[in-house]
């Protein structure tokens, strides 16, 4: 009889993940992640590789995960809508558990060592605001954003909004809920000029 894993794959990057996005890279050993996992050395090894391989797969499924709510928010409330509601999701989501964007502290915290997986987090990046544009040129067919306005520029400019909006969450949820409502209130204010008559 054919033996079945004892475990779920995803559910174990899924924890994985958890302990990365907490510790960074440097800071989780390869105990760390045996406990959350509950595996043992030759099983983690069998199961991801290795640890720098495990990370990978963290990423993109943190990557997939936020693609994933802005899809659902796009399909529930259109282009505009999605850009205005993230935020606030974002501020209020408690799996967020106040940390920073784990792609932006990954690229920090090894961009300086030339690793691999600083490349990993900035091409992820660099998916999501294409993703972000995309929304942006998406509004601008169903006119709720003016044409004048570069959804390339606009995507970014929303990226480095968010980022920054984690780190504040991070500091004062309050404040970071605040300054959500307001970038929603600012993406409201992108659609074309009414002409006074």
């Amino acid at each position: 009889m054919a033996r079945t894993a004892s475990y779920d794959r995803e559910d174990l990057i899924k924890r994985a993940k958890t302990v990365f996005w907490k510790r960074g890279w440097a800071g989780t050993s390869l105990k760390d992640l045996e406990a959350a996992l509950d595996t043992r050395p030759g099983s983690f090894y069998a199961a991801f590789g290795s640890k720098e391989a495990l990370y990978k797969l963290t990423l993109n499924q943190y990557a997939q995960e936020g693609a994933e709510k802005i899809d659902a928010l796009c399909t529930e409330c259109g282009p505009l809508g999605a850009l205005q509601a993230y935020p606030r999701i974002l501020v209020a989501d408690p799996t967020m558990g106040g940390h920073a964007c784990m792609l932006a502290k990954t690229f920090l915290e090894l961009k300086g060592q030339d690793h691999v997986l600083a490349e990993v987090a900035n091409d992820l990046l660099v998916m999501i605001e294409k993703k972000f544009a995309d929304l942006f040129r998406s509004a601008q067919v169903n006119g709720d954003v003016a044409a004048r306005y570069d959804p390339e520029t606009l995507a970014r400019r929303y990226q480095s909004d968010l980022l920054g909006l984690r780190v504040l969450a991070a500091r004062a949820p309050d404040q970071a809920q605040d300054i959500a409502r307001d970038m929603a209130n600012e993406l409201g204010c992108l659609g074309p000029r009414v002409q006074s008559g």
